[in-house]
């Protein structure tokens, strides 16, 4: 029997199919640590403990990759607030990479209790400053950014079918109700790249321009393949 999934862009079970025959590419967004995840937080990752398992059951070479949020989760959905590592860097009167290492071995701890295997990659924020930088870059390039004082934003209106994934009606959006809209050209348009509102004050720092150490030839590689794959301007504007 042919194992089926459902398909949140079509809204129906599919006969799942690979990109690669008998490989699956999984992707799924970690915690932010910064505090003990509870029971609630912990429910996703057991949801995507047993699609992992399914996958493998079906005798699939599975590859999971989770994202470990260790700096730049703002305490406001609205882009603004403090970075919620540091607020418990001053908190605990640690450092703020100690945080984020001692709730990530928590975090880890948890899967053991639960039975959750761990994904192959674990994939630091903090680890990957230059290649979050590079995709922002390629969609600066592209037309798809602006800046304003405090930050680079997604303009959302050049991506013809932006939120076709949630069936999304933007028109119907009322901008302002749940959040400021402040200096963005449209109600979704979101940060790809926030400011310091003070340089030098926060543990966690980089600076967008000096931290961009990409050659030409990584350039042009790194533009062939978001042509050729579309999926990369998706994971780019979604992900830094």
């Amino acid at each position: 029997m042919p194992l089926k999934i459902y398909n949140t862009l079509t809204r129906k079970k599919e006969i799942f199919k690979p990109l690669k025959k008998g490989h699956v590419g999984l992707y799924t967004c970690g915690p932010t640590v910064y505090w003990y995840q509870h029971i609630g937080n912990l429910r996703t990752y057991i949801f995507v403990d047993i699609l992992k398992k399914t996958l493998k059951f079906n005798q699939y070479n599975v590859k999971q990759v989770m994202n470990i949020t260790d700096v730049g989760h703002l305490t406001s959905d609205a882009d603004e607030g403090e970075d919620k590592i540091e607020k418990a860097a001053k908190k605990e009167g640690k450092k703020a990479q100690d945080i984020a290492d001692y709730y990530l071995k928590i975090f880890k701890e948890d899967f053991k209790k639960l039975n959750i295997s761990e994904p192959d990659i674990w994939c630091k924020a903090t680890e990957h400053i230059k290649e979050q930088i590079e995709l922002i870059k390629i969609l600066e390039q592209k037309g798809f950014t602006y800046k304003t004082s405090n930050g680079i934003y997604f303009d959302t209106s050049k991506l013809k079918d932006y939120g076709k994934l949630a069936k999304l009606n933007v028109k119907g959006l009322q901008a302002g109700k749940r959040i400021k809209v402040g200096e963005k050209k449209n109600k979704t348009d979101f940060a790809l790249w926030k400011f310091s509102e003070k340089p030098g004050i926060r543990q966690q720092e980089w600076n967008f321009i000096e931290e961009l150490t990409l050659s030409d030839k990584e350039y042009e590689n790194l533009k062939k393949l978001s042509e050729k794959n579309s999926s990369i301007k998706i994971l780019g504007v979604e992900d830094v």
